[in-house]
């Protein structure tokens, strides 16, 4: 009985990473928590985007420090020129910068976002 039961989670698991992976952005939870500065946290995020999807227009409220994990990202940060970023390379996007990022290379692209943020606001604002 225990056999089946381990093969049956084993396909329940897989099954949902599966699911999961058909995103073409996924967002991984990885820390999030207080820091000595009042009214603010740290979070961090790992970002998975699929080829060719954008991650269109948003802000945040507080500074964001991409590090590219694999693949081949662009950055736009309003009023800048556009930035191509490969894995092992970091950009700093300063509070409330309005910023969109794309993969434009052939396979999967991630990223480790490091946010230090005001406590209690949305992470991600959407904007147009």
């Amino acid at each position: 009985m225990k056999m089946i039961q381990a093969i049956a989670l084993a396909l329940a698991v897989g099954g949902a990473a599966a699911a999961h992976a058909d995103q073409p952005i996924q967002r991984t939870d990885l820390i999030e928590n207080d820091i000595d500065i009042p009214g603010h946290e740290v979070v961090q995020v790992r970002v998975d985007i699929a080829p060719g999807v954008l991650a269109p227009n948003h802000s945040h409220p507080g500074e964001e420090v991409a590090f590219v994990l694999e693949g081949t990202l662009e950055y736009k940060l309003e009023g800048r020129e556009p930035v191509t970023l490969k894995a092992g390379q970091s950009l700093f996007i300063p509070s409330g910068v309005v910023h969109s990022a794309k993969n434009i290379g052939s396979g999967k692209a991630s990223e480790l976002a490091t946010y230090i943020v005001r406590k209690g606001e949305a992470l991600v604002m959407p904007t147009k």
